[in-house]
């Protein structure tokens, strides 16, 4: 029997394994894809994240595979900037900065961290069954025992799904393409997060390591068409935008819905608890889904330094966290909303331009800040 199971091994599971390993406990985690490979996209590790990585000792490493990242800029279609929000204050602040990376690069930092032996790859569970202990079963494979578990597994979670038996997907309306591209950005940009905003689209970009360039390009989804070009779409940004779409290869570029999780009322059971997108999945637009589940696991860290107690823990847990993950939840829809306007786009972005730097500090600071 497994004393502590975990569902998944994203960002969120791989983070957890490393702060239980940290604390000395034995877990196992269970990963349903075949290997960890290099899928999805580029990632933006905020101070948040870096500061629990210094905690492990993973700072230098994970600074090391990505890009620093100084500033963040939302542009127009002219590449004319609109607002600009400078991280250094906060980086020498917190002794941490923004880290750009490869996604499949950060999990293989953490799960070379943790070691083979306790990461099962190839394990979809399939059902979750709670008797005296809880009873996994997974494809082709015997069901296994395990007396507490963490689901790990995503907006789509079975965990929370069989267990708990809550959470809504929630739509956001809108499309994103995500890719990846060897490109030479100008030099200019090599340190800061850009976005552009135009009419009912936006587009982004990052450099994430040496060569490596991650974009993505939003739409309404009442606009969306499987027959229209991406170039088509943005024809009318500044010309940097098509190069960098058009250097990407095809199979380099994923398409997926935006959504998040309504707000559940219970991310726990009897010895079973959610956490990262499984418990809050959040849209993408503060760059704060995978940094919130790295703030999970910390947390749970810091609790377990008082308490063995996995369900008092759980319990406060929860009290802890709540508010500010509502907060990232329903803040990353609405700005999400804003910033795809249609109509009065420049209306929208006079707005954004009258926000002074010191509120958007400020706003920084308020999810930056661990809350332990």
């Amino acid at each position: 029997m497994n004393t502590i199971s975990i569902i998944g091994a994203g960002i969120g599971g791989l983070t957890l394994g490393n702060v239980l390993q940290q604390h000395g406990y034995d877990f196992t985690i269970y990963e349903s894809a075949p290997e960890i490979k290099p899928v999805g996209a580029g990632i933006m590790m905020a101070i948040n994240a870096m500061q629990v990585f210094d905690r492990l000792g993973l700072k230098e490493k994970i600074e090391n595979a990505g890009n620093k990242i100084h500033r963040i800029t939302i542009a127009n279609e002219s590449l004319q900037p609109i607002s600009k929000t400078e991280i250094l204050a906060l980086e020498y602040q917190y002794q941490s900065c923004n880290v750009a990376i490869h996604r499949a690069e950060l999990q293989k930092i953490l799960a070379e961290n943790i070691g083979q032996k306790p990461v099962k790859l190839n394990y979809s569970l399939q059902k979750i069954e709670k008797e005296e202990n809880y009873i996994l079963h997974f494809e082709n494979r015997s069901p296994i025992e395990s007396k507490i578990v963490f689901g790990a597994d995503g907006i789509k979670s079975q965990v929370r799904n069989q267990i708990l038996k809550t959470g809504t997907i929630r739509s956001a309306g809108q499309k994103c393409w995500r890719g990846l591209t060897d490109f030479e950005l100008p030099e200019k940009y090599h340190q800061q997060a850009f976005e552009i905003w135009g009419k009912g689209k936006r587009f982004g970009f990052v450099k994430i390591s040496n060569q490596k360039v991650y974009w993505y390009a939003c739409i309404n989804e009442k606009s969306f068409s499987h027959y229209t070009l991406i170039t088509d779409i943005f024809k009318e940004f500044d010309p940097l935008v098509l190069n960098i779409i058009e250097s990407t290869a095809e199979e380099n570029i994923i398409c997926n819905e935006i959504t998040d999780l309504s707000p559940i009322p219970k991310w726990y059971s009897d010895n079973l608890c959610l956490i990262g997108d499984a418990a809050h999945a959040t849209t993408p637009n503060m760059g704060q889904g995978a940094c919130q589940a790295i703030e999970d696991a910390y947390i749970i860290g810091r609790l377990l330094e008082k308490s063995q107690d996995f369900n008092a823990i759980f319990e406060e847990f929860q009290k802890i966290r709540r508010k500010k993950v509502d907060y990232i939840v329903n803040t990353s829809r609405s700005i999400g909303q804003f910033s795809q306007w249609e109509r009065g786009s420049q209306l929208r972005n006079f707005l954004m331009s009258l926000i002074p730097e010191s509120i958007q500090q400020k706003m920084a600071e308020k999810i930056i800040k661990l809350e332990l």
